[in-house]
């Protein structure tokens, strides 16, 4: 029993063989015996933090946004916040140590102190993975989540879960598996992509049951907007799934910094490294003749342009265009006019050793995937949740009450 002084039983060691139900050796002594320990635990242990898993029906849902900007209006009502996230997914690139990135991110955002942050356990990288089927990570998992958070305070404790309802099953961490370990009230951010996204709702409420606290729909189209309000919200709360969020589509929270793009196309920036903060909301490929490209350059906002180093007519076109950033594909760097011309309209050229098509699939994959560590996202997505989050009813779900007004 953690927390709890044992001295009162013979053998503390073996509580367990005793407490075991139906085991024989189970007397009226040691049932006396069990309860003079749990008596003990109880008195001995502090009061816990409320705690809130975060999960998602799907990866890059926007489960770090929405804990980063929850986690900043509690800290305005006066709540003091810890953060965890069990199942590390990218490592940083700025520490020494084994640290995910969305936890280095969120704790220096927030300002957390370590007796306010959770340890990550493990990284679902498939060399990991790997071990843990061959046998070789023989790790119990769901006990060092548990004794993990015993030196965590706060007065909430969010916990960022899996990328879906299975990611961390073969570690005995899945959404499901943490929400029962912790008895923690479930907040579920889900993707609106089309109505048949209810019944993944549906049944992630008859798997956590009465923890789900709520639902986060996000990145809902304007179009579909109406019929999210007036026929899905509805239709969820009759099924005891309260609806916190309704968020609106935003091509901004779908960007990508060039900076990002840069790191993972191991691209060589020719121009522009002081411009690299500039956010990318779409893609372009330039691959047609110069006279069609102007006019299907000029529709795009805020572009990634991709062509060969050696199209310098569909740079050219690029440059006068909305074009956050140049990218070059088969190394063939590019002439000095367009260095000297991308220097002037201020945008990045960068250079890759990579064809078109495996560029391209590298980017779309950025642009798919909901992250928050650019300050103007941050800020967006924090007007969205002052908007739009029903925050006063997840602290009443929780039975909490703000220390400031």
């Amino acid at each position: 029993m953690v927390g709890g002084s044992l001295s009162c039983f013979p053998n503390p060691r073996r509580l367990d063989i005793y407490l075991v139900p139906g085991n024989p050796l189970l007397t009226r002594q040691a049932q006396k015996w069990g309860k003079c320990v749990l008596k003990s635990a109880e008195q001995k242990r502090p009061v816990r933090s409320k705690y809130i898993l975060v999960g998602s029906t799907e990866p890059y849902s926007g489960k770090s946004a929405t804990i980063l900007i929850m986690a900043r209006q509690l800290q305005k009502k006066g709540l003091d916040i810890a953060y965890g996230k069990p199942l590390g997914t990218f490592f940083s690139d700025s520490s020494n140590t084994e640290v995910d990135e969305d936890v280095e991110f969120l704790s220096e955002t927030l300002n957390l102190q370590p007796d306010r942050l959770g340890a990550t356990l493990a990284f679902l990288e498939p060399e990991a993975l790997e071990k843990r089927m061959r046998g070789e990570d023989a790790i119990d998992y769901p006990r060092s989540f548990l004794e993990s958070l015993e030196g965590v305070g706060g007065d909430v404790l969010l916990v960022e879960g899996p990328g879906d309802m299975e990611e961390g099953s073969l570690l005995g961490l899945s959404l499901p598996e943490m929400a029962k370990l912790t008895d923690a009230s479930v907040l579920l951010v889900s993707r609106f992509q089309s109505l048949l996204g209810v019944d993944v709702l549906l049944s992630a409420k008859e798997r956590l049951g009465d923890r789900l606290m709520g639902v986060l729909l996000n990145d809902i189209d304007p179009e579909e907007m109406t019929v999210a309000q007036e026929t899905i919200r509805p239709f969820l709360e009759a099924r005891g799934i309260p609806v916190l969020a309704m968020l609106p589509r935003s091509a901004l929270l779908r960007s990508v910094s060039v900076a990002e793009l840069a790191k993972r196309l191991n691209a060589e920036v020719l121009c522009g490294a002081d411009k690299l903060e500039l956010m990318v909301e779409s893609l372009k490929i330039g691959a047609m003749n110069v006279n069609s490209a102007l006019k299907y350059l000029s529709a795009g906002e805020n572009m990634a342009v991709v062509t060969g180093g050696d199209r310098t007519e569909i740079q050219l076109a690029a440059l006068e265009t909305s074009t956050q950033c140049l990218i070059l594909t088969g190394h063939l760097p590019p002439s000095p006019q367009i260095l000297e011309r991308a220097e002037e309209a201020e945008v990045p050229v960068l250079l890759v050793d990579l064809d078109t098509l495996s560029t391209v699939e590298i980017i779309e994959r950025a642009l798919g995937q909901v992250r928050l560590h650019e300050p103007i996202k941050v800020n967006y997505m924090g007007q969205l949740m002052e908007e739009h989050f029903a925050l006063d009813r997840l602290l009443a779900a929780i039975g909490l009450e703000p220390v400031l007004a």
